[in-house]
């Protein structure tokens, strides 16, 4: 936390004197009565009962009510994730018939749909988002918009298909990203495509030379492996092998300049999707929380008043 008028803190200073001083005079208040009532047993049978701890809390109360305030007039600060103006999201999912696997349940396919729904649902509504799906080839199902139901229709739409296609996947989401209308000064959009597979470039542009189209266009892409090492499924009668390749989608993060992660389970990859959406298409500004401080002060100053009419029938 840091204070935009930091001056104003030498109030505190004020509220500890205030402390010492009600600490002193208690102690003095209490030593002059001990003083005046030497006989110690004939005080106890004649004395009032004296309120006991109770009679310091709306004091400490009030302390720490001026206290707040004081913070409050330094201005605090604090570092919060605000959603960037005209971020865009590009989702691009795997719908290759390895996604029939069912090494995920109840498979790689319908954990995945499960997860992007859920994407798309804590996502901002400031924040564009659109939808790539690619197999042989890559579709713009949906474009980039602020209408996120749209996305997750489209998802729960998605169908299996032979092949994968991931350097496609990624120029098509780049030539998306390409039309949109730039920010107010000419400034580019901040964007960003989010990628999951689970296999490897098998057809179209290659892995890298689709990476190295994504950096000149300043574009990073964040990826997401999806799926076991002995995931498997029958294709035309036969069981076949569908490992994940973990290492081309490094690469591709890490060329592009974005962020890789791995997922084993249907869990993992919500976790997965839930870490990105509190990242991507998000930046940290500092923003003023003094009316915590202030909301704060008047509570304690409430309760202080409400402790002393309970207590003693009278305000501190």
């Amino acid at each position: 936390m840091s204070f935009l008028s930091v001056g104003w803190l030498w109030l505190l200073a004020v509220v500890a004197a205030l402390a010492v001083a009600y600490l002193l005079i208690q102690w003095w208040g209490r030593r002059r009565y001990t003083v005046r009532f030497t006989n110690l047993e004939l005080l106890a049978s004649v004395a009032p009962k004296r309120p006991g701890w109770r009679r310091h809390v709306p004091a400490g109360l009030l302390l720490l009510a001026l206290a707040s305030m004081a913070v409050a007039m330094a201005r605090p600060t604090r570092a919060m994730d605000v959603p960037r103006e005209r971020a865009t999201i590009i989702m691009a999912i795997d719908v290759s018939i390895s996604m029939d696997a069912t090494d995920v349940v109840p498979t790689r396919l319908e954990a995945a749909k499960a997860a992007a729904t859920a994407f798309t649902e804590q996502l901002p509504d400031a924040i564009n988002l659109g939808l790539v799906a690619f197999a042989g080839t890559a579709t713009v199902l949906v474009p980039p918009s602020t209408d996120h139901q749209a996305v997750s229709n489209a998802v729960a739409r998605l169908q299996l298909a032979e092949a994968t296609a991931i350097g496609e996947a990624v120029l098509a989401s780049i030539r998306v990203l390409d039309g949109m209308p730039a920010a107010p000064g000419g400034e580019p959009v901040p964007a960003t495509v989010v990628l999951m597979s689970d296999g490897e470039t098998t057809v179209g542009t290659p892995t890298d030379v689709a990476a190295e189209a994504a950096q000149e266009a300043g574009i990073p892409v964040t990826t997401i492996a999806f799926g076991t090492p002995t995931g498997t499924i029958e294709y035309q009668g036969e069981l076949v092998q569908v490992p994940v390749n973990v290492e081309e989608l490094a690469g591709l993060a890490d060329v592009t300049g974005g962020s890789t992660f791995e997922a084993v389970t249907a869990e993992e990859l919500r976790s997965v999707y839930a870490d990105i959406g509190s990242s991507v298409g998000f930046e940290k500004e500092d923003r003023e929380v003094g009316t915590w401080f202030v909301g704060g002060a008047f509570a304690l100053a409430a309760l202080g008043a409400l402790g002393s009419l309970l207590w003693f029938s009278r305000l501190p």
